[in-house]
């Protein structure tokens, strides 16, 4: 293990199939190729209040637990050929708090728990920067850290992305930040994990432009009683 690869916590030869860090630190993982380049609406997720419950810095698998409906929304989108992204902020590395090792520990089990229920993602990104973080995450305003769109434009690299179609959800105002800066045409913002605090409601509804549409639902299983969602 080099210097550099000391400083990040990980042997990159260990990567998992797919894998690379990028930006001196950015996670960016191909799972499943989408076959064709033709521009086509796609879901990006947030990951901890969104598709797992949110514990506080998840690092142990054993706190895995999919929310309600999350694996039923990602199969109805991989059945629709909606190709599905994960784009998460991941500064309990930066602290310290953590390790990658830790994160891909947790990451096989929600892909795990994800296929039991028949569905998949195709990429998933995770940004450790923060700028209270420790070397060499230490950063202000990197640009892969939500609301930054930085995390998304890496998708677009294997994604032909038709923007105005294509879907933020996060519990965060920031998540869906991240989205509209990106030049996606929908936010959901969701009531779990960190989405029950008011102002973060009321700064994802502030979101809202003519060319930006958000929309406030309990949580992800309720994508369904919207009747634009997958049109």
């Amino acid at each position: 293990m080099n210097t550099c690869e000391q400083s990040m916590g990980i042997d990159l030869s260990q990567l998992p199939p797919g894998t690379e860090l990028e930006d001196g630190g950015v996670w960016c993982q191909v799972l499943n190729r989408v076959q064709d380049r033709h521009p086509r609406p796609t879901l990006f997720l947030d990951r901890d209040g969104v598709i797992v419950e949110e514990v506080n810095y998840l690092s142990r698998p054993d706190d895995v637990q999919l929310i309600d409906g999350a694996a039923q929304v990602i199969a109805a989108a991989n059945a629709r050929g909606v190709p599905v992204v994960i784009v998460t902020n991941q500064a309990g590395i930066g602290y310290g708090k953590f390790e990658w090792r830790d994160f891909i520990d947790v990451q096989e089990k929600i892909i795990n728990e994800l296929d039991h229920q028949g569905a998949y993602v195709n990429c998933v990104f995770a940004c450790p920067f923060h700028e209270k973080a420790r070397p060499p995450y230490q950063q202000h305003e990197h640009r892969c850290r939500k609301p930054n769109p930085g995390m998304l434009e890496k998708a677009e690299r294997h994604i032909s992305i038709l923007k105005p179609s294509s879907w933020i959800i996060g519990d965060r105002a920031n998540d869906l930040e991240a989205g509209f800066r990106f030049g996606l045409g929908n936010g959901i913002h969701v009531q779990t994990g960190h989405g029950s605090n008011l102002q973060e409601q009321d700064a994802a509804r502030s979101l809202t432009t003519s060319n930006f549409q958000v929309t406030s639902i309990p949580s992800i299983a309720d994508i369904f009683s919207l009747a634009e969602f997958f049109k």
